[in-house]
């Protein structure tokens, strides 16, 4: 019986010290992962497919971590009580909680006052307040559907029998029972969080409303092509700029039996880098292909800058007998380095990391003056990165004289050399970046959805996701809530002149939200 329960103490010790191992060890994992995190969110320039991948992947790993160190921690604390009973003595571990934030102010809150007693439970004697404490916990309340009833009375004169009735509101589509706040849902459902319809659809049904795809999607493209002045108003501003960037991905679409590739082009307006004030902005394009007739039609009205990837199809933008005139190319650095990055993270080659390193400089002096205005990023690229970029160049050509015309780093560096006039022209231009990431960051939008809605179902459908790609892009650019502004310019669009429709860009929107809020 003694040798019994000196076993079952033996052992609940030994699980109660396995589980806290386990649980510093998870800890440990923890806190390497959020530095490694923080570290890549903090570098925002490289290659962007390069970083962001590992991003998405570090993230989840990440939070499934995390739980399985909350599930150890429980583990841990069952194990120390099951040795207390036994009478063991095992000193606990407690693992690092997160600091906590303090709940968002602006929440409504609800206080639940709990019983106290009326006279002291000791003496019987008179009780009186000290104070409180007060635990704060977030709590939901599930969504709530309700039917706006819009009534128009009828009245009539009794004198001359003439009926009067005041006219009728509005909708923010035709024929549709959908009001302005359930359209932008469906909408930054499907397109900002990438929820299909059909999706969308089943839970809707498990909350008691059935809508149908089909009536979903109908809501969809009424919306879309009420939208469409908002679209083309966001189009003028992005073309309006002195420097965009461009970018593009592939996009299944739905053919007989099968699907075929189609093209997502975004073109992104962005002077914050070069401290301008005018608004952020990206519009989308949806093309059956990708051939050069596609980014002609959409820039044909455009002579400006444009950082850009080594596409052949942009070729003819940049002839200089191009009218009105030509665009001017600046290519991207952070394509030149991911070849020499691959090169460096399989082969190890030596060329490559340094090649790499070198690059990696120039990106770290890009990060201290950005957000600068262009004359001082000017001034400090010619101080601090031409030195950098020329000894670049003549290391780049000693080197590929050493090489095989055939190896891959020969090529890395060929992809460089060759578009060396484009790649160094930041340094005599202060609104230019060295990279192309503002248009790489929009796209990643369509590449997400990508994931979840598998294709789209027509050309049609192709373009309308274009269409309201923009809309809710461009609101996140400016740090507008997507859904806000959708559903409020959906039910002030009909009513709302034409002339004026700058009024209800993102930017300005929410510039007349602050107003109101202040007044």
């Amino acid at each position: 019986m003694v040798i019994a329960a000196q076993s079952a103490r033996l052992e609940a010790e030994v699980k109660a010290r396995n589980a806290e191992a386990e649980l510093r060890a998870r800890e440990l994992v923890i806190e390497q992962m959020k530095y490694t995190i923080a570290k890549l969110k903090h570098e925002r320039f490289g290659q962007s497919s390069e970083r962001g991948a590992v991003l998405e992947q570090l993230e989840l790993r990440l939070t499934e971590i995390e739980e399985d160190a909350s599930e150890a921690e429980a583990k841990a604390q069952l194990a120390a009580a099951a040795a207390a009973v036994a009478k063991v003595q095992v000193q606990g571990f407690e693992r690092k909680k997160p600091a906590r934030r303090p709940l968002p102010e602006h929440l409504p809150r609800e206080r639940i006052v709990y019983p106290s007693p009326s006279v002291c439970p000791c003496c019987s004697g008179v009780l009186r307040k000290l104070g409180e404490d007060v635990t704060e916990t977030l709590e939901l309340i599930p969504r709530q559907w309700k039917v706006i009833q819009h009534v128009r009375e009828k009245f009539s004169c009794r004198g001359c029998e003439a009926i009067t009735q005041p006219p009728a509101p509005s909708h923010p589509i035709a024929r549709g029972r959908a009001g302005a706040g359930l359209l932008a849902h469906i909408l930054f459902a499907k397109y900002g969080l990438h929820l299909p319809l059909n999706r969308q659809s089943t839970v809707y049904a498990r909350e008691g409303i059935d809508l149908e795809v089909s009536t979903l999607a109908d809501w969809v493209g009424a919306a879309a092509a009420t939208l469409m002045p908002l679209v083309n108003e966001i189009r003028a501003h992005v073309f309006g700029a002195a420097r965009i960037h461009a970018d593009d991905t592939t996009v299944p679409v739905l053919a007989k039996g099968k699907t075929r590739t189609g093209r997502l082009w975004t073109y992104v307006r962005d002077d914050r880098p070069f401290g301008g004030c005018d608004p952020p902005a990206a519009v989308f394009f949806y093309s059956p292909d990708r051939t050069a007739k596609h980014p002609e039609q959409h820039l044909a009205g455009y002579a400006g800058l444009m950082q850009a990837d080594a596409y052949a199809g942009f070729n003819r933008l940049y002839d200089a007998r191009r009218k009105p005139a030509p665009i001017i190319e600046a290519a991207c650095w952070a394509h030149a380095r991911r070849n020499f990055f691959d090169l460096a993270r399989l082969d190890k080659a030596p060329i490559a990391v340094e090649a790499v390193e070198r690059i990696d400089t120039l990106f770290t002096i890009e990060r201290g003056i950005n957000g600068l205005i262009p004359d001082k990023r000017g001034a400090a690229r010619q101080e601090h990165s031409r030195p950098l970029v020329v000894a670049l160049e003549t290391w780049l050509r000693e080197q590929r004289a050493k090489l095989s015309g055939q190896s891959k780093t020969a090529q890395a560096i060929a992809y460089c050399l060759t578009r060396w006039a484009a790649l160094t022209r930041f340094l005599d231009d202060g609104r230019l970046c060295m990279s192309n990431n503002a248009a790489e960051r929009e796209i990643r939008a369509v590449a997400l959805g990508r994931k979840n809605w598998t294709f789209a179902g027509s050309d049609a459908g192709g373009h309308r996701a274009a269409a309201i790609y923009t809309l809710i892009q461009t609101a996140k650019l400016n740090d507008v809530d997507p859904q806000a502004w959708l559903a409020e310019v959906l039910a002030r669009l009909h009513d709302h002149p034409a002339k004026r429709i700058d009024e209800l860009m993102p930017w300005n929107w929410k510039r007349e939200r602050l107003q109101r809020a202040a007044a």
